[in-house]
């Protein structure tokens, strides 16, 4: 089956395989004529860099490509996004890659031409208000995996390691949202089947923490809840065959409704996964895979309506909390997902500090359930041991 579509929702979004030729097309009506093409070193040097670049000079335009970004990335690396584009007269950034790329190049779009500092412009009471909009870039967003959904949110999250101890900060506006996205799957083939799970997982964790979290947003909901469908379909099929079109397409979707679906709240998975990532520089997806299980059995107090609902439709035999959990188990298994932190290298050297983190992230705003930092220390050392009841 061939997937192709245009919509808006509100970001104008293009699905299908072979998209991505569109790229100067909608550079040129965010009127984009001088770009900067914001990427990790990684992906810099692959084919579909130099398509891009082609394409775009081909309509006319000039483009540039800034990659000094890392995995979790840095307050350092945006200030060096934001010389560079600040050194040339560029009017707009193409965002390519996963979800660090992507948070990256929307921090430098939107901050390169403030008069506030980056972290002054962090999620926190009415700071999103001193930026100023008008002097935001407008930004076209490619992704090249399944799992943030970042190109279709209005945040990014960005590594302080200006301090002694790293933190994770969430830098917001509402106009952060990309006025472009290119969802093309075949930019996805080449992802190693590992990586593949990981993402999909935390496209899950999105979709699974927005669908739990205890505010009013039905439109979220329901797209969760599909989103919670199409992985249970799509991701082992991806993982199976990389070159399953379908599949990709599926997956590049089901993250972004992950992303739409997540304006509802997060959750206790990614308030740990923040922390663990600030600290130990740990893939998030695949923390939010660990993770999972461990957040849900806290919870299942408040969500277990909730979460038997969710089991009846996914078509899961006899459905409850249990049969729920028992699918999340199985599912990380046959993906390869490890069952606890341990597995990653990451101990209780911490225990204390990553509670007292986690509980003031942002993300624990939307756990069902409100937990201490010593609660959060007990549900991280549980999940370092393997410890689920």
């Amino acid at each position: 089956m061939l997937l192709e579509a245009n919509w808006n929702f509100p970001t104008d979004i293009t699905v299908g395989e072979g998209c991505i030729k569109q790229i100067a097309i909608r550079c040129l009506e965010l009127k984009m004529t001088n770009v900067l093409l914001v990427t990790d070193p990684g992906l810099a040097k692959l084919p579909m860099v130099q398509e891009i670049l082609d394409v775009c000079v081909g309509a006319g335009l000039d483009i540039n490509i800034f990659c000094n970004i890392q995995a979790n990335p840095t307050g350092d690396n945006i200030r060096s996004g934001i010389d560079v584009l600040n050194s040339g007269r560029f009017d707009g950034v193409v965002a390519l890659g996963g979800g660090s790329s992507l948070d990256a190049a929307k921090a430098i779009a939107l901050m390169a031409k403030q008069t506030i500092t980056l972290w002054q412009a962090e999620d926190v009471g009415d700071n999103w208000t001193h930026i100023d909009a008008n002097s935001m870039l407008p930004v076209v967003a490619v992704p090249t995996t399944a799992g943030t959904g970042s190109e279709v949110g209005r945040a990014s999250v960005i590594t302080d390691t200006d301090g002694e101890r790293h933190v994770k900060r969430i830098i917001f506006h509402p106009n952060m949202l990309p006025g472009k996205v290119l969802l093309d799957p075949r930019l996805t083939i080449g992802l190693p089947p590992h990586i593949t799970a990981a993402t999909g997982i935390d496209a899950l964790s999105h979709n699974l923490e927005a669908y739990c979290a205890p505010f009013y947003h039905p439109m979220a909901e329901g797209i969760a809840i599909e989103a919670i469908r199409l992985i249970k379909d799509f991701l082992p099929r991806a993982v199976a065959n990389g070159e399953d079109i379908q599949a990709r397409t599926q997956m590049l979707v089901a993250s972004s409704m992950g992303a739409t679906s997540f304006q509802r709240g997060l959750g206790g998975m990614h308030a740990i996964a923040h922390s663990l990532g600030a600290l130990y520089n740990k893939h998030h997806g695949l923390l939010n895979a660990i993770l999972m299980p461990y957040v849900l059995l806290r919870n299942r107090a408040e969500i277990e309506t909730r979460i038997t609902r969710l089991a009846s439709y996914l078509g899961l035999n006899d459905p409850s909390f249990e049969s729920f959990l028992s699918w999340v188990l199985e599912f990380r298994q046959a993906l390869s997902i490890p069952h606890s932190l341990s597995e990653i290298g990451i101990n209780l050297d911490d225990v204390v500090l990553v509670g007292e983190m986690a509980a003031r992230d942002a993300a624990a705003a939307g756990n069902p359930v409100k937990l201490t930092p010593a609660q959060y220390s007990i549900l991280f050392s549980d999940a370092v041991k393997g410890q689920l009841y």
